[in-house]
């Protein structure tokens, strides 16, 4: 096949200087603004690289306290389902924890919500104290070599797609867990099955299998709110993100809806085998209450029915509104079993609404997008204006919602800046793909839009290590859009041999496009303001593969990269820390002190008013109204703990903004017409030199992946894939395959 070669980068020629759109003097005293309010992107990872090693001992013991209170946690749910349990510690505890302030709720309180709680605190200040004291997941590195081969994959194909060793074996205990409990508790119940009227003993038997379905998708539903609460410190103790973990929710939600759907179906079986079909009707104010649990059940087949994969990726906005059923399916399942029995799942579904409240909160807040570019691909590059002393990671994602194309929908985007190359700057590349995406660059092309968009983020949330970095060569395998995370590992990698000066290692990118009109995503490496030359330290080689064409393109001029720029408008801000992840300490605060209110408002719902009607009346207080008012006491105990810290931040975010601002006014030297970086004009077309003129290009062909993975001699190789299914398979399997030893699979999670 015809192929146009050119020289991959290994440029002998030293760095070039980098443009610079503001004096020297200013660049200092934005520096000097930076250090005061937070730590100067670049610095932190020389502070903490000449850290020791060794952690404080109280970090160590934080951690060991806060595995011992997990185990016990996860051994309650073992026990649970024993007889002796049920008949032996169960009475006692309820017994000596019952109060007329709580109840029996105060007893599932204290036994599953209070760790998790305790745990998610705790977490917070250990976070906190772990990057105050300068220690980062890289810290590991050492545990991290152990577990490679733990962390090689061991499934490449079906449902479950890539799987890790590790991955499968946590896996198969949880699989283990949900046997041993159903297998329990069905033991226990026969055991002592009891047969009602003309009830059969098959019928009886159906009654105790479907209310254990129920009683094991609950303890799936424990956990499936964990992977997808970003902000928590859950996920970061155990160096995992909410991006990495979309899976394990994923399967959680498979899980949780087969039983619930068996719970729900073995029921109906029974009521009209037992002529009692008049029960789907039943709303009862004392127990269980029928017509809530199915009309949760409702909700969730089709909530479930939209997030199959063929659905979810061909009408993605039905996946995401029908997504938020899962609302409607928590408040009617919480008045199904009632509130006390809510607590046993309670942390999850706590956690998760302190976390959306926040991200709600700075959902509301709009950033200032300064500039547009627009690839001849149809794709978009988004450069937001961000608060110089916030940093993130390579690999981090931001979700975006653009109200002048969908007010309600949000969309996730791996982030391709470098906060240390770019502080200023923030950059997202979108691929138009669906309706959203469509508009959007309709949007972007019309010339209205060079007044201003609005546009408003939730995040970033950057991953809790880079293992990428310990590699001596690292094999970047992309397809399509599948470039957009690479593009921020290239940019860090800019920044530490040409700011920090320190080594990097063997880069080999190998990216496949369907048509040469691809090719312009290249020049994305680079940063608006950066050039060629500043790729000039770095080792890195480009192999592109074009494979429905089989020869160049004879005109260049569609290969143009449009640049639009915007006219700041006062109202927008650039994006700066939140609460949550950015500011550990604040959010042990939130979550603690919410709680508490929690607790103090239905001790006192419970004492001064339920308590007196019951005990007045002799009568059991409605269940329903109960659940209702401590889901309102809960909501409230968020909404007040998180706003108030939220704002005292937004207003410091915001006088750092102004100061920030202030050192972009005009000088007298300058003219009005250049107080905005090209503002009010559109650029057609980048000066720098494109990227693709110094690539190796092959037309006509795919990339021979087995064939250049193997051939790769170096002793430690990091292989990082994003892009099709099938690429992500066929690198997986290579790597698992024990032809090469020296490869080491690195999965990743991107979104465009």
């Amino acid at each position: 096949m015809p192929s146009t070669t050119y020289q991959p980068y290994k440029m002998e020629h030293h760095l070039a200087e980098r443009t610079q759109h503001r004096s020297t003097e200013k660049y200092i005293r934005r520096i000097e603004l930076n250090m005061s309010s937070n730590t100067v992107p670049g610095i932190s990872s020389l502070q903490s690289s000449s850290m020791h090693d060794n952690k404080p001992m109280v970090l160590k013991v934080m951690k060991i306290l806060l595995a011992l209170v997990f185990a016990g946690w996860i051994f309650i749910w073992i026990i649970v389902p024993t007889s002796t349990y049920r008949y032996t510690w169960s009475p006692k505890l309820y017994a000596d924890t019952n109060s007329t302030y709580f109840g029996r709720q105060g007893t599932n309180i204290l036994i599953y919500a209070f760790p998790i709680m305790f745990i998610a605190v705790l977490g917070c200040l250990y976070l906190h104290l772990s990057k105050k004291n300068g220690h980062t997941g890289n810290s590991s590195s050492r545990f991290s070599s152990k577990m490679a081969a733990w962390k090689r994959p061991v499934l490449v194909r079906g449902p479950l797609g890539v799987v890790s060793g590790i991955e499968l074996a946590f896996c198969l205990m949880f699989l283990a867990l949900l046997v041993w409990c159903f297998w329990t508790f069905l033991s226990v119940s026969f055991s002592r099955l009891k047969i009602h009227g003309s009830e059969k003993v098959w019928q009886a038997k159906l009654d105790s299998v479907a209310l254990r379905f129920g009683l094991i998708g609950n303890l799936c539903l424990a956990f499936l709110f964990f992977p997808v609460t970003r902000g928590s410190s859950l996920l970061p103790l155990i160096g995992l993100t909410s991006d990495s973990c979309i899976k394990y929710h994923i399967w959680l939600g498979h899980i949780v809806m087969t039983l619930f759907s068996a719970h729900g179906i073995c029921y109906i079986i029974y009521w009209a085998s037992t002529n009692q079909i008049d029960e789907m009707i039943k709303w009862s104010k004392t127990d269980v209450a029928n017509v809530p649990g199915e009309l949760a059940l409702l909700s969730g087949l089709v909530l479930w029915a939209a997030t199959f994969p063929r659905i979810r990726r061909k009408m993605f906005e039905l996946f995401y509104y029908t997504h938020h059923l899962y609302i409607a399916f928590l408040f009617f399942f919480m008045l199904h079993v009632g509130i006390s029995f809510f607590c046993m799942i309670l942390p999850g579904v706590y956690l998760f609404m302190v976390d959306r409240y926040l991200r709600f909160l700075q959902s509301r807040s709009k950033v200032h997008l300064v500039s547009a570019r627009l690839l001849p691909s149809e794709g978009i590059e988004l450069n937001f204006s961000k608060n110089p002393g916030f940093s993130y990671n390579p690999l981090s994602t931001i979700f975006i919602n653009v109200p002048s194309v969908s007010s309600l929908q949000w969309h996730p985007f791996t982030i391709t800046s470098s906060s240390n190359l770019e502080p200023e700057r923030l950059s997202v590349v979108i691929k138009k793909e669906g309706s959203w995406t469509q508009k959007l660059y309709r949007a972007l092309s019309s010339h209205i839009t060079v007044d201003g968009l609005d546009v408003s983020v939730e995040g970033p949330y950057s991953p809790i290590s880079m293992n990428f970095m310990r590699y001596k060569s690292l094999v970047l395998i992309s397809g399509g859009s599948g470039i957009t995370p690479f593009i921020s590992i290239i940019r860090e990698f800019i920044h530490q041999s040409n700011t920090l000066n320190t080594p990097t290692p063997n880069l080999h990118l190998i990216c496949a496009f369907k048509n040469s009109m691809d090719l312009s995503m290249l020049d994305l490496l680079l940063p608006v303001s950066g050039n060629v030359s500043d790729l000039s330290r770095l080792n890195l080689q480009i192999e592109v593969y074009v494979t429905r064409e089989k020869e160049a393109p004879i005109n260049d001029a569609q290969t143009m990269i449009r640049t639009i720029c915007f006219k700041p408008n006062p109202s927008q801000m650039p994006i700066s820390p939140v609460l949550g992840p950015n500011s550990w300490l604040c959010l042990a605060v939130i979550v603690s002190s919410s709680f508490i209110a929690f607790l103090l408002l239905i001790g006192i719902l419970q004492r001064f008013y339920i308590y007196p009607i019951e005990k007045n009346t002799g009568k059991i207080y409605s269940l329903s109204s109960r659940t209702v008012l401590n889901f309102l006491f809960m909501c409230l105990s968020i909404v007040v703990a998180s706003t108030i810290p939220f704002l005292i931040n937004k207003r410091r975010n915001m006088k750092d903004a102004k100061q920030i601002k202030s050192l972009d006014l005009p000088t007298p030297m300058t003219s009005p017409s250049s107080w905005y970086h090209c503002s009010d004009r559109e650029m057609e077309s980048l000066p720098q030199e494109s990227l693709v003129k110094a690539t190796k290009v092959h037309y006509g062909r795919r990339p021979d992946l087995k064939k250049i993975l193997l051939e790769i001699e170096d002793e430690n190789v990091g292989v990082m894939t994003s892009g099709p299914t099938g690429m992500r398979h066929e690198v997986a399997a290579i790597c698992s395959s024990g032809l090469a030893s020296n490869l080491h699979y690195e999965s990743i999670s991107f979104s465009w």
